[in-house]
Parts: C-alpha cells; structure tokens; sequence
C-alpha cells in the first residue's frame, strides 16, 4: 500500500485559490490497494473517467479528505495532516497490517507537514527525502532564487542575470541588464510561482514580440532611469512577496522555445524520466508535447546533460522526487536553463501515467501526447457537456487506434455559474499532428472574445490587470 497526498505549494509560501480540480491529478497516479488524500471528496465523473483509463477499481481504492482547515475544502491546509483525530483516521486505514503495510508516500508538494505526518505514522522511512523536507526543504528547492546559485554552481548555462534583495539592487540589476541587452528587456521573477503566473516581462518598446513568452505579465518602461526606478517601486512588493522572497531579474531572449528535461532524485543517483515541449499563447501556457520532438541532436543532448547536472545537484543537497529542468532553446540553438521545479510538476502525469501508462507512445505505430489547457476563449459549461462534445466529434480515447481525448483533471467551475476551467490530454498521430482535433474542439466551444480578458488574468473575465 502506498500513500498518495494530494496538496500543492504550502499557502505559508505563496498564496493559492481554489486547487481542488488541479490536485486530483492524484488519480492518476493511484494503484490498486493505494491510499489517497485529498482536501476534498473527488469529483466522481472524473474518478470514474480516470480510473476507466487507468484499470484500477473504485473500490481498490481508499480515499480519505482531510479536515478542513483555514482554505476549506479549496486546498489542503498542512496543519489537517496532523490533527490527531485523522492520523488515527489514517492509521485506522492502513489496518490491519498498520505502519508495515506502507511500501511509500507520495505527495504532490514536498511540505514539511507530509513529514510530520509520515512521522507520526511511523513511516518517515518510506518518504524519500523526509529529512530535507521535514527542515522546509520544499521552499529552498523550489526557490528560483536559490536554482540560480545551484545552476551557476553546478556549472549548467543559464541567462544573464542576478538575485536581488532590495530595491535598490533590482533597480541597478535592471538598468545593467537593459544596457547590455539587445532585446530591451528583461523578465522580472517571483522566487515562487509557476506557469509563468509569476513572471513580468519588462520591455522598452511596444513592438517587441512577447506572444510566445512565459510572462503572464506586461510592463511598457518609462524612459530612462526614472521608468525603472517608478517600476521598482510600485512593483517590489509584488515581485518579492511582501518583502519576503528575494527577486529574479533575467535577461530576456526573444523567439526561445520552452523545453524541459525531468529527472528522479534517489538515495543512490538519479535517472532522466522524459522530456517535453511547451508551448505559451498570449503569454498563457497553452499546451506542453511529450515526448520532446523537432530538436536537433545537440539540443537534446544539452537538454538531457544539464537536466542531469541540476538533478545530481539537487540531489545532493537532500532533495528526492522527480524534479523538472525547465530551459530555453535560443533561436541560435543554445540551450539555457531557466528553474527546477523540484516538485511533482504538471507534466508527471501526462508523461508517466497517460503517454507512457496509457497510450504506451513507445509502441508501434507512433503516437504522442499534448496537453491543452482550456483557452479562455472557450466557455465549457460543464465537464458533462464537454465528454458529450468529444463523443459527439468522435473524439473520446479509442484504446485500438491509440488516438483521442483524455481528460486530465475534474471539470469545475471557480465561481458560480462560470465557465469551468481544466486540462485534457490528446493522443495523435505525429505525422497527422494535433492542431487539427484542437481546431474542431476550438470550433465548438469558443464564444469568449479574446478582447474581455488580458493575459495577466488567471481567467477571461474581471479579474485585476497586472499590466500596464
């Protein structure tokens, strides 16, 4: 028996909303006998769409939801792991074989809380890396700060640029890089945050091409000296969290391409698991391609080898799991590194459990996976409507031809009424590509201008701007 803890980056870290969709990712991870928790009861359409796919029966599954805390059912709080009332919850579960019967624990985020838990239980021997993480080694992996200091350390290519702890050092930091950059702009990074959300890309001219970049936010610099120190004043507390997290400021490389290289840590080495493209829309991620295609062998080669430096780096300061290399392949065909996401990222599932798992893309004929994520043009009313859709278009997974449509997470609404937001996977034929399912799906569900929403927001509809 293993048990799987859906949670995701501890709220003491940085702030998140509504991640009950997002964190029964866990589903798919889960095996016959498995434990798993949840901040939540799962959302049975998808419970019983995933496991279809997968083979395993509800009823081989024990799933329990942790009380809720301060985020209600929204997001696992870390103090409900420890409650005593459900560690004897859990222990009751584990019955009757008890600690012994526990071959792992599995968490989606390395909290120190899922140390204590596995502490409590008698099986901190079972979570990889429990020491590290139970000290806070989850905040100093996943820092983009500290992958800075590990990168230049380990030796791995990485962007011009520097780790700032004041206002005065991100002002100077950004007038040098401005200076030297023949892009006229830099990107400004929170040392906590994903997909992009994170990022605000910093640009002297208007023309400047940022469609494709991983920026979800957009700043136009004043002139001169003055632009950059109004910026940095308005924006310091934003980018470092209130004062609390040190900033990135990077150069900008205008026309990369997004690539990534995932790793296992272990007590004896580490091991490449696979490597992926993704793709930004609007600045938005849009989709992501395993396995990794369209690069030239030295690409890939530089791709496996500094994934691997930054893994053994990783590694060797305690942290164990997969991690993920994020990099940029400049338009020259260099590659750089831009982070570790040192986590179970949002490509684990696509890759291990569906492509591998599922589709088994190393088969003949060929076949690969993109994951979508719904464009917020599109207003899907429900995930019912939207698995009619796909039968109606012939485009559910047909397990003979390999080929169609997964869905990779529930369906639901952050408010009331609105339009539901989630990820779906698509197995293809490479030689027929992906873009032509995409469209049919596109042609049916968007009714969203693309003028009622800016990319800052996480949705298409009335949420704070960040530009301006």
């Amino acid at each position: 028996m293993r048990i799987l803890i859906g949670n995701h980056i501890d709220p003491s870290i940085r702030e998140r909303g509504d991640m009950r969709a997002w964190t029964q990712r866990l589903l798919w991870f889960a095996r016959p006998g498995d434990l798993l928790i949840l901040c939540c009861e799962p959302d049975a359409a998808f419970v019983d769409h995933a496991l279809a796919h997968t083979g395993v029966k509800r009823e081989e599954l024990t799933v329990l939801a942790a009380p809720a805390g301060a985020w209600g059912e929204r997001l696992l709080d870390p103090a409900s792991l420890t409650v005593p009332a459900f560690v004897e919850q859990v222990r009751a579960a584990l019955a009757p074989a008890g600690a012994d019967a526990v071959s792992e624990v599995f968490a989606l985020w390395p909290s120190a809380a899922v140390a204590r838990l596995a502490d409590a239980l008698g099986v901190a021997d079972r979570l990889p890396g429990a020491a590290f993480f139970g000290q806070g080694g989850g905040e100093i992996g996943n820092s983009k700060a500290n992958f800075r200091a590990l990168a230049a350390a380990a030796g791995v290519p990485i962007l011009p640029g520097r780790v700032c702890r004041s206002v005065s050092e991100a002002v100077d930091a950004t007038g040098a890089l401005l200076e030297h950059s023949a892009s006229g702009a830099v990107v400004v990074k929170q040392a906590h945050n994903g997909a992009g959300v994170g990022n605000q890309l910093l640009v002297r001219e208007p023309e400047t091409a940022v469609d494709h970049v991983g920026a979800r936010h957009l700043h136009h610099l004043a002139p001169g000296p003055d632009g950059i120190a109004a910026y940095w004043a308005e924006r310091w507390p934003w980018a470092s969290g209130e004062g609390r997290w040190p900033v990135v400021v990077e150069e900008f490389a205008p026309g990369a391409e997004a690539v990534y290289s995932e790793h296992y840590a272990a007590d004896t080495g580490t091991r490449a698991t696979e490597m992926g493209r993704l793709r930004y829309v609007g600045r938005r991620l849009s989709h992501q391609v395993v396995p990794l295609d369209g690069v030239t062998e030295q690409v890939r080669a530089a791709l496996l080898d500094g994934g691997a430096q930054l893994a053994e780096a990783y590694r060797a300061m305690g942290y164990r799991g997969y991690l993920s290399a994020d990099a940029l392949v400049l338009p020259g065909g260099a590659v750089v590194f831009t982070e570790v996401n040192a986590q179970v990222s949002g490509s684990l599932h696509i890759y291990r459990s569906i492509a591998h798992g599922i589709v088994d893309i190393a088969a003949a004929p060929p076949r690969q996976v993109v994951e979508y994520h719904v464009p917020p043009t599109w207003a899907v009313p429900s995930f019912a409507a939207f698995l009619a859709a796909l039968d109606e278009l012939g485009l559910m997974y047909d397990p003979a031809a390999r080929t169609g449509v997964i869905v990779s997470m529930p369906a639901l609404p952050l408010s009331p009424g609105a339009p539901v937001q989630f990820v779906f996977c698509l197995a293809y034929d490479p030689a027929e590509g992906h873009a032509g399912v995409f469209d049919r799906l596109d042609a049916r569900f968007a009714s969203v201008s693309a003028g009622t929403y800016d990319a800052s927001q996480h949705v298409g509809t009335g949420a704070v701007s960040f530009s301006s």
